[in-house]
Protein backbone atom coordinates (compact mmCIF):
# COMPACT_ATOMS: atom_id res chain seq x y z
CA UNK A 1 0.00 0.00 0.00
CA UNK A 2 1.18 3.68 -0.81
CA UNK A 3 1.56 5.49 1.97
CA UNK A 4 3.12 8.70 0.67
CA UNK A 5 1.31 12.05 0.87
CA UNK A 6 -0.45 13.17 -1.95
CA UNK A 7 1.91 16.20 -1.85
CA UNK A 8 5.07 14.40 -2.26
CA UNK A 9 6.74 14.20 -5.75
CA UNK A 10 7.05 11.11 -7.45
CA UNK A 11 9.81 8.78 -6.48
CA UNK A 12 11.53 8.07 -9.38
CA UNK A 13 12.06 11.97 -10.39
CA UNK A 14 15.38 13.71 -10.21
CA UNK A 15 15.99 17.57 -10.00
CA UNK A 16 16.96 17.80 -13.28
CA UNK A 17 15.43 19.03 -16.45
CA UNK A 18 12.78 16.40 -16.67
CA UNK A 19 11.14 17.83 -13.38
CA UNK A 20 10.27 21.28 -14.93
CA UNK A 21 9.60 19.77 -17.86
CA UNK A 22 6.21 19.39 -16.05
CA UNK A 23 4.13 17.19 -14.04
CA UNK A 24 1.00 19.54 -13.96
CA UNK A 25 -0.62 20.63 -10.55
CA UNK A 26 -2.62 17.47 -9.81
CA UNK A 27 -5.37 18.69 -8.73
CA UNK A 28 -9.05 19.33 -10.16
CA UNK A 29 -8.43 23.12 -11.01
CA UNK A 30 -5.90 24.72 -13.57
CA UNK A 31 -2.92 26.13 -12.85
CA UNK A 32 -1.88 28.51 -15.96
CA UNK A 33 1.46 31.29 -15.62
CA UNK A 34 2.09 34.19 -17.68
CA UNK A 35 5.99 34.70 -18.27
CA UNK A 36 7.72 37.14 -20.41
CA UNK A 37 10.00 40.19 -19.61
CA UNK A 38 8.60 43.20 -18.22
CA UNK A 39 6.85 45.28 -20.68
CA UNK A 40 5.39 42.29 -22.49
CA UNK A 41 1.63 42.34 -22.02
CA UNK A 42 1.27 39.27 -19.97
CA UNK A 43 -0.78 41.65 -16.80
CA UNK A 44 -3.08 42.76 -19.48
CA UNK A 45 -3.61 39.51 -21.38
CA UNK A 46 -3.99 37.30 -18.23
CA UNK A 47 -6.91 39.75 -16.91
CA UNK A 48 -8.45 39.25 -20.32
CA UNK A 49 -8.25 35.89 -20.70
CA UNK A 50 -9.50 35.93 -16.66
CA UNK A 51 -12.88 37.77 -17.94
CA UNK A 52 -13.38 35.14 -20.79
CA UNK A 53 -12.89 31.99 -18.66
CA UNK A 54 -15.66 33.88 -16.68
CA UNK A 55 -17.99 34.62 -18.96
CA UNK A 56 -18.29 30.69 -19.90
CA UNK A 57 -18.55 30.45 -16.07
CA UNK A 58 -15.51 29.32 -14.65
CA UNK A 59 -14.15 30.17 -11.19
CA UNK A 60 -10.89 32.03 -11.87
CA UNK A 61 -8.62 33.38 -9.25
CA UNK A 62 -6.22 35.39 -10.78
CA UNK A 63 -2.79 36.86 -8.82
CA UNK A 64 0.88 37.24 -9.15
CA UNK A 65 4.60 37.37 -8.24
CA UNK A 66 5.80 38.65 -6.21
CA UNK A 67 2.70 38.84 -4.56
CA UNK A 68 -1.05 37.85 -4.03
CA UNK A 69 -0.62 38.15 -0.37
CA UNK A 70 0.31 40.74 2.03
CA UNK A 71 3.44 39.38 3.04
CA UNK A 72 4.20 38.70 -0.67
CA UNK A 73 3.36 42.01 -1.25
CA UNK A 74 5.60 43.45 1.30
CA UNK A 75 8.78 41.00 0.13
CA UNK A 76 7.84 42.94 -3.22
CA UNK A 77 8.24 46.28 -2.39
CA UNK A 78 11.71 44.88 -0.57
CA UNK A 79 12.97 43.16 -4.35
CA UNK A 80 11.25 45.75 -6.58
CA UNK A 81 12.86 49.21 -4.62
CA UNK A 82 15.71 50.70 -6.33
CA UNK A 83 17.01 51.70 -2.89
CA UNK A 84 18.45 47.66 -2.56
CA UNK A 85 20.08 48.10 -6.40
CA UNK A 86 23.34 45.92 -4.22
CA UNK A 87 21.20 43.30 -2.66
CA UNK A 88 23.11 39.77 -3.17
CA UNK A 89 21.88 37.23 -6.02
CA UNK A 90 20.92 34.21 -3.48
CA UNK A 91 19.18 36.70 -1.29
CA UNK A 92 17.51 37.61 -3.97
CA UNK A 93 16.62 33.98 -5.02
CA UNK A 94 15.91 33.15 -1.53
CA UNK A 95 13.12 36.31 -1.23
CA UNK A 96 11.55 35.15 -4.17
CA UNK A 97 11.34 31.80 -3.29
CA UNK A 98 9.63 32.41 0.15
CA UNK A 99 7.03 34.61 -1.56
CA UNK A 100 5.91 31.80 -3.73
CA UNK A 101 6.66 29.28 -1.01
CA UNK A 102 3.61 31.80 0.72
CA UNK A 103 1.25 32.74 -2.07
CA UNK A 104 1.39 28.76 -2.83
CA UNK A 105 0.38 27.25 0.56
CA UNK A 106 -2.52 29.83 1.35
CA UNK A 107 -3.90 30.89 -2.06
CA UNK A 108 -2.92 28.85 -5.36
CA UNK A 109 -2.84 25.10 -3.69
CA UNK A 110 -6.46 25.91 -1.83
CA UNK A 111 -7.80 27.29 -4.75
CA UNK A 112 -6.74 24.38 -7.26
CA UNK A 113 -8.37 22.39 -4.66
CA UNK A 114 -11.76 24.03 -5.16
CA UNK A 115 -11.35 23.46 -8.69
CA UNK A 116 -10.53 26.80 -9.30
CA UNK A 117 -8.60 28.11 -12.67
CA UNK A 118 -5.64 29.53 -11.31
CA UNK A 119 -4.04 32.06 -13.47
CA UNK A 120 -0.55 33.51 -12.25
CA UNK A 121 1.11 36.69 -13.54
CA UNK A 122 4.70 35.09 -12.89
CA UNK A 123 5.62 31.26 -11.37
CA UNK A 124 8.66 29.39 -10.99
CA UNK A 125 10.38 29.95 -14.47
CA UNK A 126 10.78 33.89 -13.65
CA UNK A 127 13.23 32.30 -10.90
CA UNK A 128 15.00 30.20 -13.82
CA UNK A 129 14.98 33.32 -15.83
CA UNK A 130 15.88 35.83 -14.07
CA UNK A 131 17.88 34.08 -10.88
CA UNK A 132 19.26 31.33 -12.77
CA UNK A 133 20.23 32.94 -16.14
CA UNK A 134 20.35 36.08 -15.55
CA UNK A 135 22.42 36.25 -12.06
CA UNK A 136 24.34 33.28 -13.49
CA UNK A 137 22.91 30.95 -9.96
CA UNK A 138 22.10 28.13 -12.56
CA UNK A 139 19.39 25.89 -13.08
CA UNK A 140 19.77 22.95 -10.65
CA UNK A 141 19.94 25.39 -7.55
CA UNK A 142 16.80 27.04 -8.83
CA UNK A 143 14.93 24.21 -9.62
CA UNK A 144 15.58 22.39 -6.21
CA UNK A 145 14.94 25.67 -4.19
CA UNK A 146 11.22 25.82 -5.58
CA UNK A 147 10.13 22.47 -5.27
CA UNK A 148 11.16 22.56 -2.29
CA UNK A 149 9.58 26.05 -1.66
CA UNK A 150 6.14 24.82 -3.48
CA UNK A 151 5.75 21.37 -2.79
CA UNK A 152 6.66 20.58 -6.02
CA UNK A 153 3.26 22.07 -7.37
CA UNK A 154 3.90 22.96 -10.96
CA UNK A 155 2.05 24.40 -13.60
CA UNK A 156 -0.77 23.22 -16.03
CA UNK A 157 0.53 25.12 -18.51
CA UNK A 158 3.01 28.48 -19.11
CA UNK A 159 2.46 31.28 -21.53
CA UNK A 160 5.56 32.48 -22.97
CA UNK A 161 4.77 36.57 -24.51
CA UNK A 162 7.65 36.91 -26.27
CA UNK A 163 8.16 41.07 -27.48
CA UNK A 164 10.71 42.40 -29.34
CA UNK A 165 12.89 45.17 -27.24
CA UNK A 166 12.21 48.01 -29.16
CA UNK A 167 8.05 47.39 -28.80
CA UNK A 168 8.73 46.15 -25.26
CA UNK A 169 10.89 49.00 -24.03
CA UNK A 170 8.25 52.12 -24.76
CA UNK A 171 6.06 49.89 -22.27
CA UNK A 172 7.97 50.65 -19.32
CA UNK A 173 7.65 52.93 -16.58
CA UNK A 174 9.03 56.07 -16.46
CA UNK A 175 10.69 55.32 -13.26
CA UNK A 176 12.02 51.89 -13.75
CA UNK A 177 11.59 49.19 -10.45
CA UNK A 178 15.39 47.77 -9.03
CA UNK A 179 15.14 44.82 -11.96
CA UNK A 180 14.24 46.74 -14.88
CA UNK A 181 17.13 49.57 -14.13
CA UNK A 182 19.61 46.37 -15.05
CA UNK A 183 21.99 46.46 -17.85
CA UNK A 184 21.05 45.42 -21.10
CA UNK A 185 23.32 42.47 -21.04
CA UNK A 186 21.10 41.20 -17.55
CA UNK A 187 18.34 41.48 -19.70
CA UNK A 188 19.76 39.68 -22.73
CA UNK A 189 20.90 36.80 -20.49
CA UNK A 190 17.09 36.40 -19.07
CA UNK A 191 15.51 36.71 -22.66
CA UNK A 192 17.97 33.59 -23.73
CA UNK A 193 17.17 32.04 -20.64
CA UNK A 194 13.44 32.13 -21.42
CA UNK A 195 13.80 30.85 -24.72
CA UNK A 196 16.22 27.65 -23.58
CA UNK A 197 13.17 26.83 -21.26
CA UNK A 198 10.80 27.03 -24.49
CA UNK A 199 12.72 24.60 -25.94
CA UNK A 200 13.63 22.40 -23.21
CA UNK A 201 9.75 22.25 -22.10
CA UNK A 202 7.76 22.61 -25.21
CA UNK A 203 5.07 20.56 -24.53
CA UNK A 204 4.92 22.75 -20.67
CA UNK A 205 5.84 26.25 -22.17
CA UNK A 206 3.96 27.58 -25.26
CA UNK A 207 5.41 30.92 -26.90
CA UNK A 208 2.79 33.79 -27.65
CA UNK A 209 3.66 36.62 -30.47
CA UNK A 210 2.55 39.54 -28.55
CA UNK A 211 3.15 41.97 -31.12
CA UNK A 212 -0.06 43.57 -32.50
CA UNK A 213 -3.28 44.52 -30.44
CA UNK A 214 -4.46 43.31 -27.02
CA UNK A 215 -7.35 41.61 -28.90
CA UNK A 216 -4.74 40.00 -31.65
CA UNK A 217 -2.68 38.83 -28.78
CA UNK A 218 -5.66 37.53 -26.30
CA UNK A 219 -6.93 35.79 -29.97
CA UNK A 220 -3.50 34.08 -29.74
CA UNK A 221 -3.69 33.50 -26.15
CA UNK A 222 -6.94 31.52 -26.37
CA UNK A 223 -6.41 29.76 -29.02
CA UNK A 224 -3.38 27.76 -27.40
CA UNK A 225 -5.79 27.38 -23.96
CA UNK A 226 -7.89 25.87 -26.09
CA UNK A 227 -5.43 23.35 -28.00
CA UNK A 228 -4.06 23.01 -24.89
CA UNK A 229 -7.09 22.62 -22.09
CA UNK A 230 -9.78 22.79 -23.96
CA UNK A 231 -11.50 25.33 -21.63
CA UNK A 232 -13.42 27.34 -24.40
CA UNK A 233 -15.36 24.59 -25.87
CA UNK A 234 -17.22 22.96 -22.67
Amino acid sequence: MDERHPLDPPEEVSLDDSVLGGMGSGYKGVFITFEGLDGCGKSTQMELLAAGLRERGYIVLVTREPGGTALGEAIRDLLLDPRYHGMSTRAEALLYAAARAHLVERVIRPALEDGQVVLCDRYLDSSLAYQGYGRGLGNDDMITLNVWATECLFPDLTLFLDLDDSLRSGRLAAVPDRLEAEDEEFHRRVAQGYRELLTLHPHRIRRIDARGTEAEVQERVRAVIEEELELFSH
